[in-house]
């Protein structure tokens, strides 16, 4: 599932823009660029391949088992720095064509959310930014959720 997630660097704990700055910076550029966000997709990524609530769907079960981690780390990082405004370009599928195989019910969705908000919880992103965060996972959600 691709989805995204980020927050602020500053040394290794982090930091936000004030509110003056978050009129005029790109999210991307809130966020700290590529290396805080590749950071949390890699531990998001972490944390829903092994979550046993997702892996109960037998779909999404069967594709952990044949595509990298790693892949979908690089995917979804390159993702999530486009649609934030950051320089990536994401060359991989839509979300309808790489999540609509898996029968993706709205309980595994639901539970998609929980594991992202504890993710980015767990980094310390502000609420401005998660809120406008979610908002852009939540414009994939009927491409995403297919199954009833």
């Amino acid at each position: 599932m691709a989805l995204f997630f980020i927050m602020l660097v500053s040394g290794t704990g982090f930091a936000y823009a004030d509110s003056h700055e978050r009129d005029t910076k790109s999210l991307y550029s809130r966020l700290g660029g590529l290396q805080p966000i590749s950071v949390v997709v890699s531990d998001f990524i972490d944390v829903i391949v092994v979550d046993d609530t997702l892996n109960a769907n037998p779909a999404i079960d069967a594709a952990r088992k044949v595509v990298p981690s790693a892949y979908l780390k690089y995917h979804v990082t390159a993702m999530v720095c486009q649609v934030t405004g950051g320089p990536c370009k994401y060359h991989g599928r839509t979300m309808k064509d790489a999540h609509s195989h898996l029968n993706i019910t709205e309980k595994d969705w639901q539970q998609m959310v929980v594991l992202f908000k504890s993710v980015l919880d767990k980094h310390g992103v502000a609420e401005t930014e998660q809120q406008e965060l979610m908002t852009i996972v939540g414009s994939t959600k009927a491409e995403i959720v297919t199954a009833p």
